[in-house]
Formats: C-alpha cells, sequence, structure tokens
C-alpha cells in the first residue's frame, strides 16, 4: 500500500494534532520521523520535517479535510501547511 503525506511541520505536537484529527475523522493516519527529528538536532530541518501520512486513496479527502482544519485555526496556533 503506498501512502502519501498530507502535512509536514517541524513541530512534534502538530504532527500529533493533525493525526489525531484526521484518525477521528476515519482516516489511517501515521506519523514519520517524529523521534529522529527528536534525537538528533537539526535533523527535523535536514529531512524537510516530521511528517503525517494516510493510505494513496485516502489522499484527497484527508487533504481537504487538513486544509479546513488550517483555515480554521488563528494565526496564533496555526500549524504550517506542507508545501
Amino acid at each position: 500500500m503506498n501512502h502519501k503525506t498530507v502535512f509536514k511541520s517541524f513541530s512534534a505536537a502538530e504532527a500529533q494534532m493533525i493525526k489525531s484529527r484526521l484518525e477521528t475523522a476515519g482516516f489511517n493516519s501515521f506519523v514519520t520521523d517524529e523521534i529522529a527529528s527528536m534525537s538528533m538536532e537539526g535533523y527535523s530541518m535536514s529531512t524537510g520535517g516530521i511528517r503525517v501520512k494516510v493510505p494513496e486513496e485516502e489522499f484527497k479527502l484527508a487533504r481537504e479535510l487538513v486544509e479546513n482544519l488550517l483555515k480554521e485555526a488563528t494565526p496564533e496556533d496555526a500549524p504550517s501547511k506542507e508545501e
């Protein structure tokens, strides 16, 4: 099964929040690169951040949910968007 990145962040808390919201909505999501980014200084930046992934067939709907979550967030607590 192929997976696609639906969200990237340099914050483990942001990534876990998005993962939780996706799971609550019924998506099969998981976080990658989180432990490595916390164990090695600068590792998260060099690899492009912590990623939240979903199965490829769930990507479009999951990405729509993430975009809506980001729109609802205030500027102070808005997680960064995937580029």
